[in-house]
């Protein structure tokens, strides 16, 4: 997922070093979730043959055996705090999972602007 310019700097210079390493080096181009999302990735598969059966089926590059969409790993930060890189910290995930796991939290800040208002300067 893109990183906001108004976090930008909240990554590492290295960042797409990390990155890489946790999507193509330790996730071998495989969504990691086992359901962190929401989701009973056994449940999605029904008979279908696969590794793991309780993690996401989704392949870089390839079509999302749920979506269909085309899959671009993404880095997730289960505390949601980019500045934490600790590889346990870390998680390559499918859009449709990444987004599954932030959507509370989007929701509680939501909630919080919702309530802001603008004064005028």
């Amino acid at each position: 997922m893109p990183i906001r310019p108004e976090n930008r700097e909240r990554y590492p210079p290295d960042w797409r070093r990390i990155s890489d390493g946790i999507r193509f080096g330790r996730a071998g181009g495989r969504c990691e979730c086992r359901g962190e999302c929401g989701t009973d990735h056994r449940a999605e598969l029904g008979d279908a043959p696969s590794w793991p059966r309780d993690r996401c089926q989704a392949v870089h590059g390839m079509p999302h055996p749920v979506t269909g969409s085309a899959v671009v790993l993404t880095v997730a930060h289960l505390d949601h705090t980019p500045e934490n890189v600790a590889p346990a910290n870390l998680r390559a995930w499918c859009q449709r999972c990444h987004n599954r796991y932030d959507a509370p939290m989007r929701r509680r800040h939501a909630r919080g602007r919702a309530g802001q208002l603008e004064l005028p300067i």
